[in-house]
């Protein structure tokens, strides 16, 4: 649909995302691919140096050639490709920073927002933000399959980052792209393919649920939960465009099934990484927290604080990954809405840690603070302390703090609204309703925002502790 036709077969074509306007990894060997007749040869000559890379068809007609790519630049290539009889040629190709892009609902959400849900600034963002060549978005509609497939049925080809580009681009991939576009100032690309509502057995492939006993049958009511269909139909067309690494904001579907999170959560990135050539785990993955919503009606069972929990868990599990914690980026009258308007704090939380592990900006703030233990103190009947990391500067408040909570042995929990952080990075307290306490826990719940962070502005990550 994109590409320039100079004197093409029928037979030779590029695969997307290799479309007009694509943006290529920088420094690397960066994939080129496509079809043409099976056993032939096909030469791609690269613009911006000039050499050609052949590459032979396998048994099903595909070609994939590795270029070398130069430093980025804002500087427009062009990409020939010959052979089966014709020439194709890619336009308008940029060299940048390239990130994949994935997850369900709240990473498809466009800055435009959803109807009755929009995104925070968005007006503003689309009207006055100009990065055309600055960030572009390949994204890949809804579709599911019962079998592999190589090509991706629809898509958006890569759009601009200006205007009606803007707004249709996903929301927390988009103000991912633009802060790392400011910081680094090159070309940033994202290939996204999310599908709302899916949980994380849609993106492993069919054989590893099988191992895992887990079924396969389609759900007609809820057909967003289907498993490995969308492993299928959008994430295997995608498998091997070379980039930097993973950002990906999933797991509210996977609420209730905490217990099996962490491996399949870990064996999906695992598989991942192999589908992309990963073998040492070189590519980032960052995931989001799933935000603050009434998930369940019985807030005693607290599936979606043991939820969170596991994807803090896997964060630590996988290598090369972390995860970014949004429990303060919901207002109070979003406890029903599972698409939070804040989307841009949650790209920039993203970035950060880019930006901090991947680009030598150490000192970019980039991590929440996480409680690793809780005691009683000695001599006060009511005193606790929780040891939070990642406060080299302490924390943001002493008084009218918000989820932070105790109880003793009845189990009753009443709110704790002032504590003091000190030089040793143990967060002290003590609740004069709770004389004998048992237990501390903050932003525990389906629904219960915190407003406590270190003072870099990172929130304090969910956690109940047993004293």
């Amino acid at each position: 649909m994109l590409l320039l036709t100079i004197a093409a077969s029928a037979k030779l074509s590029v695969k997307e995302p290799c479309s007009n306007g694509m943006i290529l990894q920088q420094n690397t060997n960066a994939t080129i691919w496509g079809h043409a007749t099976p056993g032939i040869r096909v030469s791609v000559t690269t613009g911006w140096d000039g050499r050609t890379y052949d590459a032979d068809t396998d048994g099903k007609g595909v070609w994939k050639a590795k270029v070398a790519t130069p430093e980025a630049s804002y500087t427009k290539y062009e990409i020939k490709i010959n052979g089966d009889g014709g020439q194709l040629a890619i336009s308008d190709v940029l060299i940048g920073e390239v990130w994949i892009a994935s997850g369900q609902s709240n990473m498809e959400m466009p800055v435009i927002g959803y109807f009755n849900c929009p995104v925070e600034g968005s007006a503003e963002i689309i009207a006055n933000t100009k990065l055309r060549d600055k960030v572009r978005m390949f994204s890949v509609r809804q579709d599911q399959s019962e079998v592999l497939l190589d090509d991706v049925k629809d898509c958006t080809g890569w759009m601009n980052a200006e205007g009606h580009g803007i707004a249709w681009m996903s929301a927390t991939a988009f103000f991912f792209a633009m802060n790392l576009q400011r910081q680094l100032d090159v070309p940033v690309g994202i290939v996204a393919f999310p599908y709302g509502g899916t949980r994380v057995e849609s993106w492993l492939p069919r054989e590893i649920l099988e191992e895992l006993g887990e079924p396969l049958e389609k759900h007609e009511d809820y057909s967003y939960h289907n498993p490995f269909r969308m492993y299928n139909s959008m994430q295997h067309p995608m498998q091997g465009y070379t980039a930097k690494g993973f950002i990906w904001y999933q797991g509210c579907s996977n609420v209730g099934f905490h217990e099996v999170f962490v491996e399949r959560m870990s064996r999906m990135v695992e598989r991942w990484r192999k589908d992309w050539g990963d073998a040492d785990a070189s590519m980032p993955f960052y995931q989001v927290e799933i935000a603050p919503n009434i998930y369940d009606n019985d807030p005693a069972k607290s599936n979606a604080a043991l939820l969170r929990k596991a994807q803090h868990e896997a964060a630590a599990t996988i290598p090369n990954s972390a995860i970014v914690v949004t429990n303060d980026l919901v207002y109070p009258y979003e406890s029903d809405q599972i698409h939070p308007c804040r989307k841009q704090e949650v790209g920039q939380r993203l970035a950060a840690l880019a930006l901090n592990r991947d680009y030598g900006y150490s000192y970019v703030p980039c991590y929440s603070p996480e409680a690793v233990e809780a005691y009683k103190v000695e001599g006060e009947d009511s005193g606790v302390g929780v040891k939070l990391t990642n406060c080299p500067n302490g924390v943001d408040r002493w008084h009218g703090i918000e989820g932070l909570e105790v109880c003793g042995p009845d189990g009753v929990f009443a709110a704790v609204t002032d504590a003091y952080f000190g030089w040793d990075g143990y967060l002290r307290f003590s609740c004069k309703e709770v004389p004998q306490p048992r237990e501390v826990r903050y932003g525990w719940g389906d629904f219960k925002p915190g407003n406590l962070h270190n003072s870099e502005g990172l929130p304090v990550s969910p956690f109940d502790i047993k004293l």
